[in-house]
């Protein structure tokens, strides 16, 4: 199952399509409509190509992309966060490749984006471990991942995310994950999120930076 990030009051493993289907069709959009600001500040300062975001909700960082000239394909389980996505596309008159899927069925395929982004993209341990193989291979040689997804400090916060261990991630765990690319940065900070009703304040985030190999 692929989750989002929300400030839960039950188990956020248990969160179904159905629940996200209900999420996304509230007003206004549960994460807003802006990028997220790393993933939008870092990925301006690469070469526009091909881009793919699993797991992308209501579509806040694919439109954003699509704007700077990227193609972007997207994915989600939810239905109704597809459509948020086609509709906040059409509002900023670009075209996203959006595709309802399971995140862990969806076609990644092997060295067919320039680019991937992983934001907030929390998975139970096996099936992240899946995802992140994929992505590795689905990368094209020179092509760069970033991800930005919260620390177990963030259990001290309210500002968003899973509330158990196994589901928050560390720098030491990506840099396991991800040692067949080139980490360029991997750090654990703290930040302040402003990202609609459901990421608000003070927050303990992992930011990676990473290059497969030419």
């Amino acid at each position: 199952m692929c989750l989002h990030l929300a400030t839960y009051s039950v188990n956020p493993s248990s969160m179904s399509v159905d629940f996200w289907n209900q999420r996304y069709a509230e007003q206004p959009f549960a994460y807003g409509e802006q990028p997220n600001h790393f993933f939008a500040t870092q990925l301006s300062k690469w070469p526009v190509g091909s881009l793919l975001l699993p797991a992308e909700g209501e579509g806040r960082n694919a439109v954003f992309a699509a704007t700077i000239g990227w193609q972007v394909t997207a994915f989600d389980q939810s239905e109704a966060g597809c459509q948020k996505c086609k509709q906040l596309a059409a509002q900023h008159a670009v075209t996203v490749n959006v595709q309802v899927a399971d995140a862990a069925a969806f076609d990644y395929g092997e060295n067919r984006y320039d680019a991937i982004a992983l934001i907030f993209t929390h998975f139970p341990s096996a099936l992240r471990q899946q995802v992140h193989r994929q992505v590795v291979k689905a990368l094209k040689p020179g092509g760069i991942l970033l991800l930005e997804a919260f620390t177990p400090a963030q259990l001290h916060y309210s500002s968003g995310g899973p509330k158990e261990l196994p589901m928050l991630y560390t720098a030491a765990m990506l840099h396991q994950e991800f040692h067949a690319l080139s980490i360029q940065y991997c750090e654990e900070i703290n930040t302040t999120l402003d990202e609609g009703p459901y990421h608000q304040g003070t927050a303990a985030v992992v930011r990676l930076i990473a290059q497969k190999p030419m």
